[in-house]
């Protein structure tokens, strides 16, 4: 993988999963440019993932939404999602004139039309985008977790031949950077062999969302699930180790909700883990006026936009929000396309 300006990002990334793995995520190669009215007057669409999607952010999306309201004097949509690609079609169509989205999605999306440009992403601890990642995970159940040690570590070298979920093929972290992790580690020749059923894998299930990818594994459907921290941090708590530790064990929180409240208890463990870079905030410059853009992109990399409660989250907050907060720094800054080289080569494009 590239290195991008020198960033640690680029270099976690590339001595995680190695070089050429391009081409790992599936998605459309149609180029294709905004259909959507260029009416800048209306209202703005806000789309969002199925993992943000889900009630637990109800509060989040209510606060972006006023805080888009508050800078723009326009009214603004929320356009929920269960399917990646709705999302992924409705930015890059302009039929939606902002998204938060995975880098890999980002991507696709900026392949179908070059009017999707990325401006915001969360940092990193220090404030900075030096370490601005999240976590991917290869996830098994805990009472199977000593099937997937090598001389007493964890290891993925015994998935082959079991049942795996992924997301989403559009994810990064549900998807993407998994398959790149175990094309590097098995020299897999023909990528495809990873998303059909008895060929590397007895079977493949996609859970539609990461809360969907984790449901699979704790239901018993799958015995490897992928899935991230940042949208299981909202259901799953830590029993042993932490969220940046192979070998960590998480259990389903006692009050966590659906599709978990009836799975409180169960537990999971990690047996594998990579960096993932942390997904933009975009927009449609065609379906959405350069003013509005500018104004928009000054609230979310602005200060106070950091301290906003309903959408960064510290560890002890009781009701999830969309930014976990790592530290009194962690904010939203400026990105560009460039900062995306790193999984722009993952992608092929």
């Amino acid at each position: 993988m590239v290195k991008l300006n020198k960033s640690l990002v680029g270099l976690s990334l590339i001595s995680v999963l190695g070089l050429g793995l391009a081409g790992c995520a599936s998605g459309t190669s149609t180029k294709t440019g905004s259909s959507a009215s260029t009416d800048k007057s209306k209202a703005i669409t806000v789309v969002f993932y199925p993992n943000e999607s889900a009630k637990s952010f109800a509060g989040s999306r209510d606060a972006l939404k006023k805080s888009i309201e508050k800078v723009t004097g326009k009214t603004v949509k929320v356009q929920t999602t269960t399917d990646y690609n709705v999302a992924i079609q409705a930015i890059a169509s302009g039929k939606a004139q902002l998204a938060y989205m995975g880098a890999n999605g980002y991507i696709q999306a900026h392949k179908l039309s070059k009017d999707v440009e990325p401006f915001a992403a969360q940092s990193d601890a220090d404030g900075s985008l030096k370490k601005a990642t999240y976590n991917s995970y290869l996830m098994v159940q805990q009472k199977d977790a000593d099937k997937y040690k090598a001389d007493g570590k964890f290891s993925i070298k015994d998935i082959k031949g079991k049942k795996i979920s992924y997301v989403s093929n559009s994810s990064t972290s549900g998807f993407l950077v998994p398959t790149a992790k175990i094309t590097n580690e098995f020299k897999i020749k023909n990528k495809d062999d990873l998303t059909q059923n008895g060929k590397f894998f007895s079977k493949v299930l996609y859970g539609g969302s990461h809360q969907g990818s984790a449901v699979n594994l704790l239901k018993g459907d799958v015995d490897v699930a992928a899935f991230d921290d940042g949208d299981l941090m909202p259901y799953l708590k830590v029993s042993e180790g932490s969220w940046d530790k192979v070998g960590s064990t998480f259990e389903v929180k006692a009050d966590a909700e659906a599709p978990f409240s009836s799975l409180t208890g169960k537990k999971v463990t990690n047996i594998a883990m990579m960096p993932v870079q942390q997904g933009p905030w975009v927009y449609n410059t065609k379906s959405l006026s350069k003013d509005d853009q500018d104004k928009i992109a000054k609230e979310f990399t602005s200060k106070e936009f950091a301290q906003n409660k309903e959408i960064f989250s510290d560890k002890d907050a009781k009701t999830p929000k969309l930014f976990p907060k790592k530290s009194e720094k962690t904010q939203l800054l400026k990105v560009t396309d460039k900062w995306y080289a790193p999984t722009h080569k993952l992608v092929g494009y």
